[in-house]
């Protein structure tokens, strides 16, 4: 099928690659020349673990390309995939629609022959209605379906995710477009259920599965909570209840709270769309309140393991999880940013989002060129990235560097015991 992407950030761009892969003619646009130019030179504009060996290979064999021409990518388009951000807005938290309403507007009068317009994008209940209505006044002739097609995949893993579906959700009020898009994702279907659903319920189910994930990330965060002041162990504690089927093992890891650019926004645009319809979602109100006050406790926790007034702080990881530069929402940002104004130096490293880390901290931090010359003269070590090059740590080495043994692992990475061994002091999440 021939393809157009609108849009070419963490979303956009692994599902263009994805689709070019499985042999559609891809075309992603974007309105800033600058990014355009530099993917069509080969250079990839983000980091996502898998991500380039694909797309210089679909790139080399033309079956994806980029453009800024509106008209180029949807002229001719058997699906127009919508994937521009949906920011909160600053004081409501809601989803700012400007940008997808834009893209629908722009696109209109390029649609010919029948098309189906997708958002990929997480949005309200009713973006598909708006999208529609906007089309509809721009171009009353167009032959088109409005459907929701919501994105499942993790930064870090899109790739993986891209291939190996949970499921595939389309939410259509038409068969004609449902039928299309299982064209599309037949691929997959001998692997993952492919679910035709209204449309409004199809926008729905994506705020739904992140709030819930991400109240199952705050509950095992309270969990480890009490863990540390009973004597339990919270890995102990996680394996046990994931044995429950209807529990499961998946988002019981505790650590410094959930971010990035899904969850956050995700709770609380659906706590708004709550608050909107006259709907009480305490549970997802909680979530976010407990989410927010948990990077100050983990900043306390690293304050706490040290005497100083002006502790010298070695941060490793400033992406908010690993196999992804995306520093957007990033929990390790928060905790440094909480620690500075607790008069802390810090000195940081992290494999993929220094640049990225950088536009948001600027001059506030000192950034380190690899681990160890981060751990030069540390009063403490701060693990706050998930990145599995951290695990590998020389406790020897980083013993000899360091000021004071002090490690605080936020994500419960590196080997405890071998960090007792070497004289550290150890604290974990949850233990």
């Amino acid at each position: 099928m021939k393809i157009a992407i609108i849009g070419t950030g963490y979303v956009g761009l692994p599902t263009g690659v994805g689709l070019a892969e499985l042999g559609n003619d891809v075309v992603c646009i974007d309105r800033e020349p600058s990014k355009i130019e530099r993917l069509n030179h080969g250079q990839l504009t983000i980091f996502e673990d898998g991500l380039e060996e694909l797309f210089k290979k679909n790139a080399q064999a033309k079956r994806i390309r980029f453009t800024t021409s509106m008209k180029e990518g949807v002229s001719s388009a058997d699906v127009v995939l919508i994937a521009v951000g949906t920011p909160p807005h600053p004081v409501t938290k809601e989803a700012d629609m400007k940008y997808i309403h834009a893209a629908a507007t722009e696109l209109a009068e390029y649609l010919t022959g029948y098309t189906v317009v997708a958002t990929k994008s997480t949005v309200p209940v009713g973006t598909g209605d708006d999208v529609e209505t906007l089309i509809r006044k721009k171009n009353p002739t167009a032959d088109f379906d409005v459907v929701s097609l919501p994105e499942f995949l993790r930064e870090g893993y899109a790739i993986h995710d891209f291939f190996n579906p949970d499921r595939i959700i389309i939410g259509a009020n038409s068969e004609r477009a449902c039928a299309l898009l299982k064209q599309l994702y037949q691929p997959f279907a001998h692997k993952t259920t492919i679910l035709c659903v209204k449309r409004r319920s199809s926008e729905t189910i994506k705020y739904a599965s992140n709030a819930f994930l991400a109240m199952k990330i705050h509950y095992i965060n309270e969990m480890a909570n009490f863990c540390e002041k009973t004597g339990a162990d919270i890995f102990e504690v996680a394996k046990g209840m994931g044995l429950d089927s209807r529990i499961g093992n998946r988002f019981l890891n505790p650590g410094p709270g959930y971010g990035g650019s899904c969850f956050p926004k995700d709770t609380n645009a659906m706590a708004y769309m709550a608050r909107q319809n006259g709907v009480d979602l305490t549970l997802i109100e909680t979530t976010i309140k407990g989410n927010e006050l948990r990077f100050a406790q983990m900043a306390e926790k690293v304050i706490q393991a040290t005497k100083s007034d002006t502790p010298k702080i070695a941060v490793l990881g400033l992406a908010f999880k690993n196999g992804t530069d995306d520093c957007r929402m990033s929990p390790a940002l928060s905790i440094v940013q909480e620690l500075i104004r607790r008069n802390a130096q810090i000195t940081a490293f992290d494999p993929k989002a220094m640049e990225n880390a950088k536009l948001i901290l600027g001059d506030k931090i000192t950034y380190a060129d690899d681990i160890y010359s981060c751990l030069k003269d540390a009063d403490v070590l701060a693990v706050l990235t998930e990145w599995e090059d951290f695990k590998a740590l020389d406790f020897e080495k980083a013993a000899h560097l360091m000021a004071q043994k002090v490690i605080v692992d936020c994500r419960n990475m590196l080997d405890m015991n071998k960090a007792l061994e070497y004289g550290f002091s150890y604290q974990g999440v949850g233990r």
